[in-house]
């Protein structure tokens, strides 16, 4: 497959999920079990094509767009359906085919109440198109729509499969980023005029930057701002993202930290720091300070926590922190720490949410301390399987955690493009209390294992039999315990990638 002219492997990967939703909907209801093989079917030659996709991408050019289809679309606003990939696009398209793929083999045997599998799956694939096409969108009004595309799908996942205050948490999710994305919609609206009123591309309109004045840049970042810190979460605008996470059904949690949480960090990377430079550089202290102020409020919330999920949903609040630090401090090392970051978190906390879904499964609860403890005595392999991911999460060295959280603080101690000349006492103590909230992580994970791992089983689950780790769950959660080791081991698998794309991004910044 040439990455030169197969640009057609990359729109038939992209909307075969959102096909195969439409051919779920033709299925009868009464096909449960047909329905859910159908669903892992789709995802698996979705996952297998992207496989072949990035098997052929040429990975001495990753800082060149592949698989490349430019054609016309809506000529009345000039614009242009360009779907593409690089090097910051691959890891995120690559991980946005393996989760569903990994979640479509979980519901074959755990499909949340009320059943209805061919509308929850559909859902799935649905979403899963418009985080794809979030990813490999090169046109800013083709990336507002897939952008945009997400929100429904998602709405409905937590409103209908998810737990007891889920029309809250669902309306909250919608409103929340909904009003995020008119201010980009704005911002976009604004560059495009700005820009001569010719082109939406986002690869163009980055070789025309910088446009307008200083103040033109700082509002224009401003509303990009709000759109993408919203759907990070970034503090303060991190509320819905607990309770969402909370509430959604297991499958939901997983989508939502492992790939959903990832397009607003991606937007600032893509869009908002090539397109307006100025804008990024004003607000790059800013960034940095609500970054670390995420990542110790994040920690303290998770030792308040008495909910494993919700202990969890906190801990992407710190864990999203460290990714906006690097991006904060505007070097190259600083936003390749906050991709990788991205895929580490994806990875990482994606699993913790299968862990807790199943969690949920045996016990009936989330409550730590209705748990109670003992998990290593009653279900050892899950207890081991727990704590791996716990210490993954935590930054132990060697695993997929350590790297983005590290590199993101060693980035900020001398931030890029004169940065440091007016603000590096205020980086070097942004990197004190980043890494305190690296102790309190180790706090609240530790705590929490000492907590349900530890110990002997209460008296009222002693003689309760609770399976182990069972083989649909081996089979859907082997490929994410051994992404954990292999980035952490070989940190090149994400760092390679993308070197040549992130220069290209660093030339857009610089120049």
């Amino acid at each position: 497959m040439d990455p030169n002219t197969a640009g057609w492997a990359l729109v038939v990967a992209l909307f075969l999920p959102l096909v195969g939703a439409g051919l779920l909907a033709l299925m009868p209801a009464s096909m449960d079990r047909q329905i859910r093989l159908a669903a892992v079917g789709i995802t698996a030659v979705a996952f297998a094509l992207v496989v072949a996709i990035t098997a052929s991408f040429d990975f001495g050019r990753t800082g060149e767009l592949q698989f490349v289809t430019d054609v016309g679309w809506i000529t009345a606003i000039d614009a242009r359906f360009i779907v593409a990939i690089d090097g910051i696009s691959m890891p995120l398209f690559f991980l946005t085919y393996l989760l569903p793929l990994l979640c479509a083999i979980y519901t074959t045997k755990n499909l949340p109440a009320p059943g209805k599998p061919k509308a929850f799956l559909g859902l799935m694939l649905m979403l899963q198109t418009g985080m794809a096409g979030t990813f490999v969108a090169f046109d800013l009004i083709l990336f507002f729509i897939f952008w945009e595309l997400v929100l429904v799908p998602m709405f409905f996942m937590i409103g209908m499969w998810g737990g007891p205050r889920r029309d809250y948490a669902s309306v909250k999710f919608f409103l929340y980023t909904l009003f995020g994305s008119v201010f980009m919609l704005i911002a976009f609206l604004a560059i495009y005029f700005q820009a001569g009123a010719e082109t939406w591309s986002i690869q163009e309109l980055s070789a025309m930057a910088p446009f307008g004045s200083s103040t033109f840049q700082t509002w224009a970042f401003l509303g990009m701002f709000l759109g993408f810190a919203i759907k990070v979460p970034m503090w303060p605008f991190h509320t819905w993202l607990p309770d969402a996470h909370t509430e959604a059904p297991t499958i939901g949690s997983v989508l939502l930290a492992g790939v959903l949480l990832k397009m607003g960090t991606y937007g600032f990377v893509r869009i908002a720091l090539p397109l307006l430079p100025e804008g990024a550089l004003r607000f790059a202290p800013i960034i940095g300070v609500l970054a670390v102020i995420g990542i110790i409020y994040g920690s303290l919330c998770c030792l308040a926590q008495t909910d494993v999920k919700r202990l969890i949903a906190f801990s992407s609040v710190g864990h999203m922190g460290f990714v906006m630090l690097g991006i904060a401090a505007m070097n190259e090392a600083g936003i390749q720490a906050a991709l990788f970051g991205n895929i580490a978190h994806g990875v990482i906390t994606g699993m913790l949410f299968f862990l807790a879904g199943s969690l949920h499964d045996r016990y009936h609860t989330r409550e730590i301390a209705v748990i109670g403890g003992g998990m290593l005595k009653k279900i050892p392999k899950y207890g081991v399987m727990l704590t791996y991911v716990a210490i993954a999460s935590l930054g132990l060295p060697g695993l997929a955690g350590f790297w983005g959280e590290f590199t993101a603080m060693w980035a900020a101690i001398n931030p890029g493009l004169g940065l440091a000349d007016d603000f590096q006492g205020l980086y070097l103590v942004l990197v004190v209390f980043a890494a305190i909230g690296t102790v309190l992580t180790a706090a609240y994970f530790l705590w929490l294992l000492q907590r349900i791992n530890l110990g002997e089983p209460p008296a009222q689950w002693a003689d309760e039999p609770l399976d182990d780790v069972k083989t649909i769950e081996w089979v859907s959660w082997t490929p994410l315990l051994l992404l954990v080791l292999a980035l952490g081991i070989f940190p090149v698998l994400v760092f390679g990638v993308q070197d040549g794309a992130v220069s290209v991004l660093m030339g857009y910044l610089a120049g």
